[in-house]
């Protein structure tokens, strides 16, 4: 044992990534439907440093590894945070998480006075209690201790179990009738134009006139496929290819229009033909379809494939890395257009480290700038700028020629990666004291954890709920990101299978992240002396 022991403490960065290893099995471990997932790196880690108290490696590493998951974080949902900043149902949701956030943490502090509980370990369990390793790290970056490591540690387990068998109950409890969500698969009908009343008018006149969601893609006139445009004037048995992804509102289109004639256009592909190429190359990722310069004048898109789901080709819909972009183009311009969107299934996992290069220094240079709090004095946000920043850059998406996104697969790994590497080195580093602490006051921890973790799920969700009767897919999707763990989001999309509990998440969770550091700086500025 003594020499395992001293291979982990003389080869840190051996010990860093046998935690990892070790740490996603553990996290793999289900028991009834509940796993500790990538939290399980952090109770690997704490066992280890426990073992091998100077196996930990650089506190740099864990910080560096925190900025990858904050970036990753505000620019994958930069566009979904401002905008619940706006909507209605957004601001309810934000007020109701954030009455969640505030009364957790009021019970945090209050155990300060009530249980004598070091300020430190409370506002430890109020960051493990809400799964939120970005409140973690300001905790312990404020009050330069690793207090607030034991307490995150313990109360953890209870900030992903006690979210979800609340949710379980409520829905159980509430019983509510959850529509499932309308296909994004795209239809398309071949439509005879019949109906006199659209004799001799121009194309705009025509799409005017349909029903909202049908797009018409193409129209085959005197045997000849072509492209529509502007200057179209309309014909009688011109027979129009309508796509949408509302099957009714193509069938109001066929009534309103004539009659189905399926075949003639799919058929002849020798004028135009459909494609199908990744956004992958700069120049047309982060722009708006409307502001596209096709090489070729008579291409159009059909409709944009985004992971699972079909989307209609609106003008001021954004491009964005990986998208599978379908296409009418002249079969003489099909190389152009392949090299226009630079069609590489390779560039989709691709990213600019210019980007992120320009992006985190300047996150970082904000963090250093003081806030002046009256009654508190001056805080500086540090990685809370950051993830604001971050945010901004999500929902800007580019600047000039600077593409500040990324492909979802690309991001999910450097910010999943960097949360792993982040876990990992608090955890060896603060093992030596969670087993000393553990041993002398463990079980009243795991009792504040739940205390805690049950009063924000419980404020949130009677505000949700209750005061601003929001629909219950997206009051769990606000739970959800009011608590933070993604395995939280997974149990609430399993309970209802629509989009709004993704949403909900993608509007409340990084405002919360950020609430949550701000509170737990704004404390240690004001107990921690």
């Amino acid at each position: 044992m003594d020499a395992i022991r001293t291979l982990l403490e003389t080869q840190p960065l051996f010990s860093l990534f046998l935690t990892i290893a070790l740490g996603y099995l553990v996290g793999e471990i289900n028991i009834k439907g509940f796993s500790l997932g990538s939290g399980a790196v952090l109770f690997v880690g704490l066992a280890i440093g426990g073992f091998a108290p100077k196996a930990a490696p650089p506190a740099m590493l864990g910080t560096i590894g925190l900025l990858l998951f904050l970036y990753g974080v505000g620019i994958q949902y930069g566009a979904q945070f401002f905008r619940g900043l706006t909507s209605k149902d957004g601001l309810k949701a934000n007020v109701a998480a954030t009455l969640g956030v505030i009364g957790a943490g009021a019970v945090s502090i209050a155990l300060v006075p009530i249980a004598g509980l070091p300020i430190d370990a409370a506002l430890g369990i109020f960051a493990g209690s809400g799964t939120s390793t970005a409140t973690l790290q300001a905790i312990i970056a404020a009050l330069k201790t690793d207090g607030a490591a034991v307490g995150y540690s313990v109360a953890y387990p209870f900030g992903v179990a006690i979210p979800i068998l609340c949710i379980y109950v409520l829905n159980a409890w509430l019983k509510p009738k959850i529509e499932q969500p309308a296909g994004q698969q795209i239809e398309i009908l071949e439509i005879a134009l019949l109906n006199p009343d659209f004799f001799g008018l121009k194309f705009p006149e025509l799409v005017a006139r349909l029903p909202a969601g049908v797009v018409i893609a193409a129209v085959r006139r005197a045997h000849h496929n072509q492209l529509p445009s502007n200057d179209l004037v309309l014909r009688e048995d011109d027979v129009l290819m309508a796509t949408g992804t509302d099957k009714a509102a193509l069938q109001t289109a066929v009534s309103l229009l004539g009659e189905l004639q399926p075949g003639r256009i799919a058929s002849h592909r020798e004028d135009i033909d459909y494609i199908r190429v990744f956004a992958s190359k700069p120049g047309v990722v982060g722009c708006a379809i409307g502001d596209l310069k096709f090489p070729a004048e008579t291409c159009s898109v059909v409709h944009v494939r985004r992971g699972d789901s079909d989307l209609l080709p609106a003008p001021d819909l954004i491009l964005e890395v990986g998208d599978r972009v379908g296409l009418f183009v002249p079969r003489d311009k099909i190389k152009a257009v392949r090299t226009y969107f630079g069609d590489s299934i390779k560039g989709t996992a691709d990213f600019s480290y210019i980007s992120i290069g320009i992006g985190a220094a300047l996150g970082l240079l904000l963090g250093l700038i003081p806030v002046t709090i009256p009654g508190v004095g001056k805080l500086t946000l540090g990685l809370a700028a950051l993830l604001l920043l971050a945010l901004y850059l999500g929902k800007v998406r580019r600047t000039g020629s600077i593409v500040w996104t990324m492909p979802l697969s690309a991001n999910l790994v450097l910010r999943n990666f960097g949360l792993t590497i982040f876990l990992a080195q608090v955890g060896i580093a603060s093992g030596p004291k969670f087993f000393a602490t553990v041993a002398a006051q463990g079980a009243s921890f795991l009792l504040y954890g739940a205390l805690i973790a049950l009063s924000l799920v419980a404020i949130t969700a009677f505000i949700a709920l209750v005061v601003f009767r929001l629909p219950f897919d997206t009051a769990i999707g606000v739970i959800s990101g009011a608590t933070g763990n993604p395995a939280i989001l997974a149990f609430s999309s399993r309970i209802a299978p629509t989009d709004r509990p993704d949403v909900g998440y993608a509007m409340i969770f990084p405002s919360m992240t950020i609430l949550k550091i701000l509170f737990a700086q704004i404390a240690a500025a004001l107990f921690g002396g």
